[in-house]
């Protein structure tokens, strides 16, 4: 999968609030990091590694936002992945820089917001 397809599938998962497809889009391994996970988990290093722990993350995130959506603004190719600018339904802005395994599958995520996200 190359890096517009996989963007496509995982704002369309999302969008759909659909917690199965949008842990489709993750490598079983993945090293995820983000300031949300410093404030909802207490870890100091913003970062969470395999789909388990990542989980409980996004699951506790739809939980938070039922009317969560996202909107595209942007997106940065290179060969091994892509950076994703898009819009949050409460106006936050973020970026996520994504690295993609040889399945096409995001291996490495790190989460950029333009204002503090719960």
């Amino acid at each position: 999968m190359d890096a517009r397809a996989h963007a496509d599938a995982w704002l369309a998962a999302w969008n759909a609030h659909d917690l199965d497809a949008i842990m489709g889009c993750y490598a079983d391994d993945v090293d995820f990091s983000a300031s949300t996970v410093v404030r909802r988990w207490g870890k100091p290093d913003g970062r969470l590694r395999g789909k388990t722990e990542l989980r409980k993350h996004f699951e506790l995130g739809l939980r938070l936002a039922p009317e969560l959506a996202f909107v595209e603004e942007a997106l940065l190719t290179n060969p091994g992945g892509y950076a994703l600018l898009y819009r949050r339904e409460n106006g936050n802005r973020v970026l996520d820089v994504v690295e993609l395994d040889g399945d096409g599958r995001a291996a490495r995520v790190r989460a950029f917001y333009e204002q503090q996200q719960r």
